[in-house]
Order: structure tokens, then C-alpha cells, then sequence
């Protein structure tokens, strides 16, 4: 009994291995390769399958989801033979596993090495300017190359991204250098400019207030001319309406006097003959407030000489002492004084 125990246990370990080779579970998005005695048979999709156990053999497991590559920094010249270091990144799709198994025997090596070749082909006929400013440029090429050489392969090539360009550092020196010198330049443009616009508006502030000032100067000497106007309108409407006689006018003419004198600059100033003319009006009127005593004899006084009348035209004329230039003579009415018997 114990070897046909032993048998039987045999065959169900037998059994049951096969059935798990039987049955093959595949996840979504993933693909199984099926060869039957090295050859291959079909491609398993995802959901349960049914194989042949110990015939039919998985040879390969293909993510079928996109995937993402980096590559390690590629020494490239560009066309000013200056060398840079690129950093790519592939996004892939494997869209046929039997192609992608068959066709080539490491399709992630052959997309690498294979970006490598292109990139360089690309950046060789750029400048280190170019390259810096043309990602978009350079992608797209990098793209169309490996979208056309991969899909052979069972492999669509969704996006190609450069992660860095690194100039040499003597290179990366000189243009922190002229940048930072562009920016001076900027810095230095702008600040002129502000100093501009600063000092026109300065100008046109000060045109203004002179402007307005003039006005306001004008303005006042309208308004004092008409004020000055209208007083003398008013004194003088005054005088007519009160019928001043000569005395009070006389009085007036005599408190004007002390203004003449005034000034430090006055050196010389003229008497008009008018003042004898207020001072007898005056002398007269305090005649007749004290006309009710007796006139005080006067004193004995000789006669004045008889005095002679002088031309006007040869007389002297005043001369003024600080500008030392002669003034134009006023001179009186001529009177011919009497000779008093």
C-alpha cells in the first residue's frame, strides 16, 4: 500500500502543478509572450488564460503602460566646438510585445544609444546660443528621429524633454559676466531716464509757478492800480462835494511837505512855488481868527534892494549831488517884486 500511496500523492502534485502552468492570470495594461517549444504561438492579453503546461511557456511579461527613462549626462559639441553636457528623458510606449520582443533584443539600450547618435547629429549644427534657446526645436527633432526608428520596434516614442544644458564653466563664467553686465547696462538706462523725466518735470513744475506767479503779480497790480484809481476818485469826488475852500486846501499842501523830505536817498529836493501861494492863503486865515485886536506894528525893517528878473534859461539849474548829472529846472511864474516907497 505505501508505494501506491506514494504515487498517488505523486500524480496529485503532478496535477496540481499543471494546473497552475494551466492557468495564467495577466494584470490590466500588461501582455505575456507564449512560445511553444521555442516558437512563439500568441500573445496573452490581460484577464485568465489557458496554456499548455510544460508545452507552452511564458517567455516575457510587458508592461504596457508608458514609461519614463532618464539618461545619464551626454558630452555633445555643438558647432562652435564647444562641449556641453545634455540630460534627456524618454516617454515610451511599448505597443506591440511580440515586436518589441523580437525585433530587438534590448529596446531601452537601443533607445538610448540611439537618442545619443541623434542628439548629437542635432546639437552639431547649432551654436551654444541656438542650443540654449531652442529646446522646442530640439525636441521635436529628437521625437520625429526616434518615433520613425522605434516603431519597428513595437515602440511609440510619446516625448523627448532635455532636463539640463551645461556649457563648460569658463563659458558659464562669461555669461554670468555679460548678464550681469547687461543688467548694469539696464540699471543704468533706467536710472538716467528717471533722472530725465525727474528733471523735465522739474522744469515744467517751476515754468508753471513762475507762469502763475506772473499772473498773480499781474493780477495784484490790477487790483491795486484799481484800488489806487478808486481812492483818488474818491477824494477827489470828496473835495468837490465838500467845496473845500483855499485854506483848508493850503493846510493839506503844508502836512504833505515832511513826506518829500523822507528817504535816505532824497539828497537834494525842490520847493515848489506854490508853497509861498499856501503860505499867505494860511497867513491870511490866521489873520482873520485874530483880526478883532490891533495889528502889532512891525518892526523896523529896511527896504529890500530892488532885485532884478532872471532868465530861466540862463540861470542855473540844480545839480544833483550823487548822480552828478544837472536836473531840469522848474521855475516859478516870473514875479516883479515892488519897491515899497
Amino acid at each position: 500500500m505505501e508505494p501506491v500511496l506514494i504515487v498517488l500523492i505523486v500524480l496529485v502534485v503532478v496535477a496540481f502543478i499543471a494546473l497552475i502552468k494551466t492557468i495564467q492570470v495577466i494584470p490590466q495594461a500588461s501582455a505575456a509572450i507564449v512560445e511553444r517549444f521555442g516558437r512563439y504561438t500568441r500573445t496573452l492579453s490581460a484577464g485568465l488564460n489557458i496554456v499548455v503546461p510544460f508545452i507552452d511557456t511564458i517567455r516575457n511579461r510587458i508592461d504596457l503602460r508608458e514609461q519614463v527613462v532618464p539618461f545619464p549626462p551626454q558630452p555633445v559639441i555643438t558647432s562652435d566646438n564647444l562641449v556641453v553636457n545634455i540630460d534627456t528623458v524618454i516617454y515610451y510606449q511599448v505597443t506591440d510585445p511580440r515586436a518589441a520582443t523580437y525585433e530587438v533584443a534590448s529596446y531601452i539600450q537601443a533607445i538610448e544609444q540611439l537618442t545619443v547618435t541623434t542628439l548629437r547629429n542635432i546639437i552639431g549644427s547649432m551654436d551654444l546660443e541656438s542650443t540654449l534657446t531652442s529646446r522646442e526645436v530640439i525636441n521635436a527633432g529628437l521625437r520625429g528621429v526616434l518615433d520613425e526608428a522605434t516603431g519597428r520596434w513595437g515602440i511609440r516614442v510619446n516625448r523627448v524633454e532635455l532636463k539640463a544644458i551645461e556649457p563648460p564653466t569658463s563659458i558659464q563664467d562669461s555669461m554670468e559676466k555679460q548678464m550681469r553686465a547687461d543688467r548694469d547696462k539696464r540699471a543704468a538706462i533706467l536710472t538716467a531716464e528717471g533722472a530725465r523725466q525727474a528733471q523735465i518735470l522739474r522744469a515744467e513744475g517751476e515754468k508753471q509757478a513762475a507762469v502763475l506767479q506772473a499772473e498773480g503779480e499781474a493780477q495784484a497790480a490790477v487790483l491795486k492800480a484799481d484800488g489806487e484809481a478808486a481812492a483818488i476818485r474818491t477824494v477827489f469826488e470828496a473835495i468837490h462835494e465838500g467845496d473845500a475852500d483855499q485854506k483848508l486846501l493850503a493846510y493839506q499842501y503844508l502836512q504833505t511837505l515832511p513826506e518829500l523830505a523822507k528817504g535816505d536817498a532824497n539828497k537834494l529836493w525842490i520847493i515848489p512855488s506854490e508853497v509861498g501861494d499856501a503860505l499867505k492863503g494860511l497867513g491870511g486865515a490866521f489873520q482873520g481868527v485874530t483880526g478883532g485886536g490891533a495889528t502889532p506894528a512891525a518892526p523896523a525893517v529896511p527896504p529890500p534892494a530892488a532885485r532884478v528878473p532872471v532868465d530861466p534859461a540862463t540861470a542855473p539849474r540844480p545839480v544833483d549831488t550823487e548822480n552828478k548829472t544837472a536836473r531840469p529846472r522848474v521855475e516859478p511864474p516870473r514875479q516883479y517884486p515892488t519897491i515899497d516907497e
